[in-house]
């Protein structure tokens, strides 16, 4: 009985040490090409087409990235889905950033729909150029803020299903932020209602983008809740 209590005090002992202790905690990833996977639950993605980036994945969807020399670039984590946007439940993210662009660049909730093929952007800061240089379909108050809602169309450009023509749907602030709560299924229905529909979700992320520029960012919080 005594060897029993022993082998519990110390087992406990153990335990104490090994979740205290830094070095056994969950290591960030660095990536300097184009990768993706999942880490700590979230999925993340560095992709490029050329140029010199940095990304560091961190747990909690955290991340650090920087950029230079490049045509375009996307660091982004989030998650992945397989539902219709208007099942998922309210998908809410709130996240924290310092940002530091030097040229064209968006800090941004982006993601991705399948049938019909849709890229999407809510852009909450960027560099030198207010996105997406289109005419405006109106405005939109959410979670405290006003937001232009906009529709392009890219042709034959890389996708999540190769190089395709697809439509783009755009919610950009009139003024910037770099922290706060989105409350991206609003989005969605402020979307719909602009006939502006997405179809199966593929992936809701917190991105930064460069285009033609230079520039880092640290996002030191990215908090997913969705409820049904």
């Amino acid at each position: 009985m005594r060897l029993r209590k022993l082998l519990k005090v110390l087992l406990a002992v153990v335990m104490c040490v090994v979740l205290g202790n830094p070095f056994y905690a969950q290591a960030a990833i660095t990536l300097t090409s184009n990768a993706s996977d999942t880490y700590d639950s979230y999925y993340y993605e560095l992709w490029k087409d050329s140029g010199n980036t940095t990304m560091t994945v961190d747990t909690g969807g955290r991340f650090s990235c920087r950029w230079s020399n490049i045509n375009n670039a996307l660091f982004r984590t989030g998650k992945k889905f397989s539902t219709t946007w208007n099942q998922l439940g309210t998908v809410k993210i709130t996240y924290s950033a310092t940002y530091n662009p030097n040229g064209n660049s968006y800090l941004c909730i982006y993601g991705w729909s399948r049938n019909p093929l849709v890229e999407f952007y809510i852009v909450e800061s960027w560099g030198s150029w207010r996105p997406p240089g289109a005419t405006s379909l109106g405005t939109v108050t959410i979670d405290g803020g006003t937001y232009e809602i906009y529709k392009t169309t890219r042709v034959n450009q890389p996708s999540i299903e190769g190089t395709e023509t697809f439509v783009q749907y755009w919610s950009v602030r009139t003024s910037k932020r770099t922290g706060g709560t989105v409350t991206v299924t609003n989005h969605f229905k402020a979307w719909a209602s602009k006939g502006l529909n997405l179809g199966t979700i593929d992936q809701i992320t917190l991105c930064v983008e460069g285009y033609q520029s230079s520039g880092s960012a640290n996002i030191t919080q990215n908090t997913f809740s969705i409820t049904k």
